[in-house]
């Protein structure tokens, strides 16, 4: 029965190695699947820090030119917060679609 499988299939290295390759690529913890997995996870995260970092950017540049120019403060109080003086009515509109 052995005489009719070729000679290099029951060499033990050649055993040893087919066990460890198939062992490598399916079934240990870092196999083809879990690092497809992990590289689709940080590139999705490089992209979210790239977003956040350009958002980082424009809050800085609002905030300085908020600092700087007391009616550009003023009219982000009264637009985004709804502020007023106190000899003032404030009317909100809001538009139906």
């Amino acid at each position: 029965m052995f005489r009719q499988v070729p000679k290099f299939l029951t060499n033990f290295y050649f055993l040893v190695g087919t066990f460890f390759l198939i062992w490598m690529l399916f079934i240990d913890s870092n196999d083809f699947y879990s690092q497809y997995v992990l590289r689709k996870k940080l590139k999705e995260m490089e992209k979210e820090k790239n977003y956040y970092e350009q958002k980082i950017v424009e809050v800085k540049s609002e905030r300085e030119a908020l600092l700087n120019n007391d009616g550009l403060l003023e009219k982000f109080a009264r637009e985004k917060y709804f502020m007023k003086k106190e000899n003032e009515d404030v009317f909100v509109v809001v538009e139906e679609e």
